[in-house]
């Protein structure tokens, strides 16, 4: 994360000087190239003539020569065996994110995934190990409805959207207004990789009220140019009934295992132009005051 480092304002031997703070190891711009061809393909099996002949006598050769138990068991492990390679190829396209891009990673996933919310769009209850103060904020500001029907999501870790991507100008913005809060009020707020995510510009509180992976607040997604955070019980309501995100699949308390996210985390759909952007400010202002119990005004940042 951004670390301060303290300089002195007048002489060093002055009795009255007073250290102040610059920042020092704020990451530097990446080289933000969008990648949000997520294809996530259904399974398709396509046989040329010289295919359809092999596989009949395969089926002709193993039911000659084995058991009927076994040939019914080898031809069925073959859809199964597509099935798996399907999935897993899925899991590869939706790229980079909190779980490694490999077969142990893709194992994980498929463990997490039986364990997974059936409805992203209800509202959770109260989680009693949060410090809840008072009502959310979002609908007193009378959030509007998002336009259109919500966009098709994938994944888990990674949870990405497969369209309606957000226009680059947008994100952009997000990105400018996250770091010059952070070097606006160094002393309350940093940015850094996240820590969630693995990947994309995450939003830090130094000294938050609630605790989340080292105090992250939001990051937001390089590749569909989405966003997770963290959301008051209210504000998760109002945020779903009018369309503008859903629920992180892992968002929910685990009898039997540990959850890697908590139940008020959420995904916040990408903004396609400038009024949905303003919307996004303010649902991002609202993580922060959930996270750290602070008012700002991210729009005035981003300019």
């Amino acid at each position: 994360m951004t670390t301060l480092a303290p300089t002195e304002t007048t002489a060093p031997g002055d009795a009255a000087s007073i250290p102040t703070y610059e920042l020092r190891g704020e990451p530097k711009e990446p080289d933000i190239r969008a990648s949000c061809g997520f294809v996530q393909r259904p399974i398709s099996v396509t046989l040329d003539g010289t295919s359809i002949f092999t596989l009949a006598l395969t089926l002709i050769l193993l039911i000659h020569f084995l058991d009927s138990h076994v040939a019914q068991l080898l031809v069925s492990l073959v859809p199964l065996l597509l099935a798996i390679h399907n999935d897993y190829q899925n899991f590869i396209n939706l790229g980079p994110g909190g779980t490694p891009s490999t077969f142990q990673g893709y194992l994980r996933i498929t463990w997490l995934r039986l364990w997974a919310i059936r409805d992203p769009y209800s509202a959770p209850g109260p989680d009693p190990s949060r410090v809840i103060a008072g009502q959310g904020i979002l609908a007193r500001q009378r959030l509007p409805y998002r336009a259109g029907p919500r966009p098709l999501v994938a994944g888990i870790a990674p949870q990405r959207q497969v369209d309606q991507h957000g226009s680059m100008p947008c994100y952009l913005s997000l990105r400018r207004a996250m770091k010059r809060l952070s070097a606006h009020s160094p002393l309350k707020f940093g940015t850094e990789r996240s820590c969630l995510e693995k990947h994309g510009l995450a939003l830090f509180a130094r000294h938050p009220l609630q605790t989340n992976c080292q105090g992250e607040i939001c990051h937001v997604h390089d590749s569909d140019h989405s966003m997770h955070m963290c959301l008051h019980p209210d504000d998760i309501r109002e945020l779903l009934s009018k369309g503008w995100g859903q629920r992180h699949p892992l968002a929910r308390k685990g009898w039997l295992l540990q959850m890697p996210v908590s139940q008020d985390f959420v995904m916040v759909y990408a903004p396609r132009d400038e009024h949905e952007l303003q919307i996004t400010y303010k649902i991002v202002e609202a993580a922060i005051w959930y996270i750290l119990a602070e008012r700002v005004e991210l729009a005035a940042l981003s300019k």
